[in-house]
């Protein structure tokens, strides 16, 4: 039987406009509970969601052979017995060590000089007994001798804060419940700062913990009053100043206070000005200063300590370049900037000025970064990597100076893989303004590009978020059948600078809609695929692009997957009161109090305009702990298609009941989760 959501109409009416919801009562006024217990969930809601999960387990029969070769696929890709580089503290080396059998990863340490390896955390040991496992924050004290962590295991984001002394492994203070989960420690290891949820599930609250008192005496050190924006603490890269930040998407403001001042009082850096993002840093007796003020794709300034806000440019702004920011060294600068959907890295030398590129190697699709190795900042020494859709990852000491690179790690894949199978282009594909979109695409060179592949296209395109041409063992599995794989750089992320993103939202939104379906139809004219052989996948923002698509242009995708999928944007948009929406009314619109941004999310509303016609093969998949889409978004979503879908296509529906916004935790689940998505792709191409 297919699973039915019994009906309740509700009329809604705002600025004029009438309409019927049939599932609003799906929504619960207590939603923010059920994070912390899954319990209080609506018990007939709860009986309709196991009953879909049922229909999609029986519906997904014939594919747990396939499921069970792509989990054992996948996994045999990950070295599972694995080690990070070390980093050089004062008195330690530290890094993280993953085991075959473990789901967790465990820390490690030891005196530098000496043999004797520490283990100071293990997650597989944290996470004994529980469904869900999630830690916030994993912070060593200055002095190397307190651990203190912070651990989710609902899924809701809720961090309970632990206190541990090394030593002899104790918990040595009372629990601190209820928080965002950061954790700065303070600079004389005798207090830490950590920030708090407001009723919403904001973190708007900054507190100072001391070691000893009970965290009912914790001071509020700041409180963000504002609804749209929330707050974090960090502190300077010279180590004398703690920094916090109070940010939404598009606006921030700074403030920041001395490691030696006997009662911290946060000074403002600069008042916040609407669409002006900016943070600072302090090193060798300068503020720095990335903002956007006066420079749309940002630049750099400086400024001594003594004459706050005599700003000089130390990185100008240069048009249609994404300026990123700094990581110091005595002797040296680095940075990183973006054009065209590539990041490039450089590094400059201090005492001279001089400024060079760091080039990792001849291709030119890759994602790159940069690590230090040390605390101490008289080195000369970095760590540089790069990877690409067809390289796994490769790690270089970097000798600044020299410019000799050493190759010190490189990601193995276990059960084999040689790039040379692989094709990796970059494409770029006119959208229906002429706009120029980014294609990233992947396939194996044995696959025929005479349009008889099938294709997963995948996109984003919220938030400023650029998709990075990274290396993912998992995607192989699809790629190895004959299924390329492109990533769209659409417009609503920063590819191409803060135009990019400005063009891709608000009353601009629907641009990054039409992207993603120019890109299939570039794709189909240029015989990378064809008609019904695309498969558009998408998560959460991404949801909310693969979901209006499938409305607008159905005819085009054979199947679609959206995991955790933002598909009632217009009824959350309008409900002030959920988490993210204040902060999100300059990303998507205030429905609510602006009649043309009404009209503008309701013309595009996934859930308010799904019609009665053929639509693809469709897999949802939710959580019953989001706190970010809230799983009653697509469970609506998914009753409502099965009203008016006129197909005969799958539909299927899947709500994990011990699980946040990432899905479920454990190395274990993600896999099996990631290998039944993808059984899904294959069962509706026929590949299996």
């Amino acid at each position: 039987m297919i699973p039915r959501l019994r009906k309740q109409p509700e009329k809604k009416s705002c600025h004029g406009y009438n309409w019927v919801d049939e599932y609003s009562w799906v929504h619960q006024d207590n939603c923010l509970e059920i994070l912390r217990d899954p319990k209080k969930v609506n018990p007939e809601v709860k009986r309709y969601l196991d009953e879909e999960n049922a229909y999609t387990k029986k519906q997904m029969g014939n594919t747990e052979v396939i499921q069970k070769k792509l989990f054992k696929e996948i996994e045999g890709r990950i070295k599972l017995d694995d080690e990070s580089l070390p980093y050089k503290d004062k008195k330690y080396e530290y890094w993280t060590k993953t085991t075959k059998n473990g789901n967790y990863s465990k820390k490690l340490r030891r005196k530098i000089g000496d043999s004797k390896v520490e283990v100071f955390w293990d997650g597989d040991q944290e996470a004994k007994g529980k469904k869900f496992f999630s830690t916030g924050d994993i912070e060593v004290s200055y002095n190397d001798e307190m651990l203190a962590y912070s651990i989710d295991d609902k899924g809701g984001e809720y961090f309970t804060i632990f206190l541990r002394r090394i030593s002899d492994n104790k918990i040595i203070e009372e629990p601190i419940k209820d928080t965002a989960g950061g954790i700065v420690w303070a600079y004389d290891d005798k207090s830490f700062f950590y920030r708090k949820h407001d009723s919403q599930h904001r973190a708007r609250k900054i507190f100072h913990h001391v070691l000893g008192t009970s965290s009912k005496k914790d001071k509020l050190i700041f409180e963000e009053k504002s609804e749209r924006f929330t707050c974090s603490v960090s502190t300077s890269s010279c180590e004398n100043y703690y920094i916090i930040d109070s940010s939404e998407h598009t606006t921030s403001e700074v403030y920041y206070f001395h490691k030696d001042e006997k009662i911290f009082k946060p000074k403002l850096f600069e008042k916040r000005e609407e669409g002006i993002q900016y943070s600072v840093d302090s090193f060798n007796d300068s503020w720095w200063m990335w903002t956007n003020k006066n420079a749309e794709d940002f630049k750099i300034q400086k400024c001594s300590h003594e004459e706050i806000g005599k700003w000089k440019d130390f990185i100008p702004a240069k048009n249609g370049v994404l300026i990123g920011g700094l990581t110091f060294l005595k002797k040296w600068i680095i940075r990183s900037e973006m054009s065209d959907a590539l990041q490039k890295i450089f590094f400059r030398n201090i005492d001279t000025g001089k400024e060079e590129q760091i080039i990792f190697d001849d291709e030119k699709v890759i994602s790159s970064g940069i690590s230090l190795m040390q605390k101490d900042k008289d080195t000369n020494y970095i760590r540089i990597g790069y990877e690409s859709p067809r390289t796994p990852t490769r790690t270089y000491e970097f000798n600044l100076k020299t410019k000799e690179k050493k190759l010190v790690k490189e990601q193995e894949v276990p059960s084999g893989h040689n790039r040379d199978d692989y094709v990796v282009k970059r494409l770029n594909c006119p959208s229906h303004d002429g706009r120029e979109i980014p294609i990233t695409i992947t396939y194996h060179k044995k696959t025929k590009l005479d349009g008889s592949a099938n294709l997963l296209l995948y996109g984003y395109g919220s938030y400023g978020s650029s998709m990075s041409p990274n290396f993912s063992t998992s995607k192989f599995s699809l790629i190895d059948r004959d299924i390329i794989w492109a990533t769209c750089h659409i417009r609503g992320g920063l590819e191409r600078g803060m135009s990019w993103w400005r063009e891709g939202k608000m009353l601009n939104k629907k641009n990054t809609f039409s992207d993603f379906i120019s890109c299939g139809k570039f794709l189909i004219d240029k015989k990378y695929t064809n008609e019904k052989k695309i498969i558009a996948y998408g998560g959460s923002a991404g949801g909310l692009l693969v979901s209006n698509v499938v409305n607008q242009d159905p005819n085009i995708f054979l199947g679609a997957i959206m995991a955790v999928p933002f598909v009632d944007n217009l009824t959350t948009n309008m409900d002030h009161s959920l988490p993210l929406t204040p902060g999100e009314l300059l990303e998507f619109g205030d429905a609510k109090n602006n009649k043309e941004h009404f009209e503008y999310i309701k013309s595009y509303a996934p859930y308010d305009n799904i019609e009665k016609k053929d639509y693809p093969h469709i897999l949802i998949t939710t959580s019953l702990s989001d706190s970010r889409v809230l799983f009653d978004e697509p469970t609506k979503y998914c009753a409502k298609l099965r009203d008016y879908k006129t197909d005969k296509n799958l539909l299927l529906f899947k709500c994990e009941m011990d699980a946040g916004h990432g899905s479920r935790s454990g190395r274990k689940n993600i896999i099996e989760d990631i290998a039944f998505d993808y059984a899904f792709a294959l069962k509706i191409t026929g590949k299996i």
